[in-house]
């Protein structure tokens, strides 16, 4: 993850140590460097860990058009270095995560998050590991474009996606635990064997949405379309929805 901004020396030179001593990622070292101001590890990478470094750091940069090329850039990387795919999802996902905090004063998803969470959903899964989860666990990402991405298996506990598009979206296996999908367009969505334990699906579009094997305890699904939806198996206790 992109973790937080290093503010001081000392810092610098524990992750200078560790990485000596290999015991920190380049990963780690991206997510705890990128947006440093006027601070320097002076660290010794390959050529393209370097790359990798010099483009994530645009992530963040001032300029919005500076961080949609950074993300841009990213995706082309991990296209053409297939080994750094995980590391870059990862960058990715803490981008959105970090930068997706309190919207609610925004009309709508930020141009960079939503190109972001475009590139994570369309990336090519047989680059990810066996033990890789993506995870944008708590991002808030109401009325995001997620249509047709590719979410299976992944962490979305108490994410925010109200307003979202995710027709024809992959969730299966999803976490999405106390998820807040409220007016979502989930139509023709997977989402079976998926975690929906007290999500919010009030008005959500549910229409031919696989949700077989999913668990649904404690769901809120009033006001939802449910037109051929595929429950078979699925667990409804204490769920909440129209008759």
């Amino acid at each position: 993850m992109l973790m937080a901004i290093i503010n001081t020396i000392h810092v610098f030179g524990r992750l200078k140590r560790q990485l000596i001593d290999k015991n920190i990622s380049l990963t780690n070292i991206i997510q705890e460097i990128v947006g440093s101001p006027a601070k320097s590890l002076n660290l010794i990478f390959n050529r393209r860990e370097e790359e990798l470094f010099t483009i994530a750091k645009y992530l963040n940069d001032q300029n919005i058009e500076n961080r949609l090329a950074g993300i841009d850039d990213l995706e082309k990387f991990s296209q053409k270095y297939p080994q750094y795919h995980g590391q870059i999802i990862r960058i990715l996902s803490y981008f959105v995560q970090k930068h997706s905090i309190d919207l609610n004063s925004l009309p709508k998803i930020p141009t960079d998050i939503q190109f972001a969470l475009t590139v994570i959903g369309r990336r090519n899964i047989n680059h990810d590991g066996e033990e890789e989860q993506l995870d944008l666990s708590y991002g808030d990402m109401r009325g995001a474009n997620l249509s047709e991405a590719n979410l299976k298996s992944s962490n979305l506990y108490h994410v925010n996606l109200a307003g979202a598009n995710l027709t024809g979206a992959n969730l299966s296996g999803a976490i999405l635990t106390t998820a807040n999908l409220a007016g979502a367009n989930l139509a023709g969505a997977n989402l079976s064997g998926a975690i929906l334990s007290a999500a919010n699906l009030t008005g959500a579009n549910l229409t031919g949405a696989n949700l077989q094997r999913a668990n649904l305890y404690l769901a809120n699904l009033q006001g939802a379309t449910l037109n051929d939806v595929m429950l078979q198996g699925a667990n409804l206790r204490e769920a909440k929805w129209d008759i």
